[in-house]
């Protein structure tokens, strides 16, 4: 490797470097394979050993430039971090612990290696919190926009994993953490990229958000809750789709959602309803689940030692109406989902 492409300060691109050569830099910024990975990154295939009585949970997400991400506000190691997070993020909400993930990259000619390195730095820095491995992946150029696409294995035991359709009448919603905080984030980075910091936590949030890996775990060791998923597409999308997929209906009270106070301000300043940005905006990557009352106590647990706040913020209910309850009395219909292909 020439001195320049080692030297983090240099311009050099990837173009100027071999697929072989990219693949050594990645090998470098990870741990040795575990002992269960007999053969890793550098074959043509990873080859691991399953865990015993335990079922493999796979989830896969890619994040385009330009669609989920922009580079003239995203530094590379979030990139590499929020790509990552989107997945680990679908195995809390199913109540599997990460276990190994492949890692495939559309690389732009133009991308600087020390912006690779960077990005390839942020997936190993949230891998390693979370006992994850890399196993392998792909290399390719791109004529167009960067993608970082990364399919994630996790394991759970069968009785534990928890899905969207568990849900029945009269179980109460629950949410981690704080809504709006990367909405809000996005718009700064958006507004005034030179003065978002990660001192702020709306911007912080966006950057590099936290899995509820250990939430996510409790609540299915315990077996606390009939469903749950991810808000990657924000709480509004949640509600809907544990609500058709449970065939129930939901009521959540505005009152109790628990909006990242900065959130609020910053919507309240733009003239935006803090409570609809709050709960559309997307990219919380918190967890919502169904619990049966009667559950209380096994609740409490994963309440006790899970690391982040749990909400009550409504209920399931028979009338198939997916609702917000407002605080004068009023109930209005909940707003409608993200939709990825609009």
């Amino acid at each position: 490797m020439s001195d320049r492409a080692a030297n983090p300060g240099s311009r050099a691109t990837i173009a100027e470097h071999t697929e072989r050569e990219l693949i050594a830099r990645i090998t470098a910024l990870l741990p040795p394979p575990p002992s269960w990975m007999p053969v890793g990154i550098g074959d043509d295939a990873a080859v691991v050993e399953p865990e015993r009585n335990r079922l493999e949970v796979l989830s896969v997400d890619a994040l385009v430039e330009g669609v989920h991400f922009d580079r003239t506000f995203t530094p590379p190691a979030a990139i590499g971090h929020r790509a990552l997070a989107a997945n680990l993020s679908d195995l809390a909400a199913m109540g599997a612990a990460p276990r190994l993930c492949l890692l495939s990259l559309a690389l732009p000619s133009s991308l600087l290696v020390a912006d690779f390195d960077a990005m390839i730095g942020g997936v190993a820095a949230l891998a390693a919190r979370h006992r994850m491995h890399v196993a392998g992946g792909n290399l390719t150029r791109s004529p167009g926009p960067l993608v970082v696409d990364i399919t994630v294995t996790g394991t759970a035991k069968r009785r534990q994993i928890l899905t969207r359709s568990g849900a029945r009448p009269g179980d109460e919603l629950y949410v981690t953490g704080s809504l709006g905080a990367a909405a809000a984030g996005l718009g700064m980075l958006k507004e005034r990229p030179a003065e978002a910091t990660l001192d702020n936590p709306c911007t912080r949030r966006y950057l590099y958000p936290e899995p509820r890996i250990r939430m996510g775990s409790l609540i299915a060791r315990n077996r606390a809750a009939t469903a749950g998923m991810d808000l990657s597409d924000g709480l509004a999308d949640g509600v809907h789709q544990i609500a058709h997929a449970s065939g129930v209906g939901a009521t959540v009270d505005a009152d109790t959602l628990p909006i990242e106070p900065d959130a609020r301000e910053w919507f309240a300043r733009r003239s935006d309803d803090p409570t609809t940005a709050a709960i559309t905006g997307g990219d919380d990557y918190e967890l919502l689940i169904a619990v049966r009352p009667k559950l209380g106590r096994r609740l409490a647990e994963a309440r006790r030692h899970g690391g982040v706040t749990l909400t009550r913020i409504g209920v399931c209910t028979d009338n198939p109406a997916v609702v917000l309850k407002c605080g004068d009395g009023r109930h209005r219909a909940l707003p409608q989902r993200y939709h990825h292909l609009r």
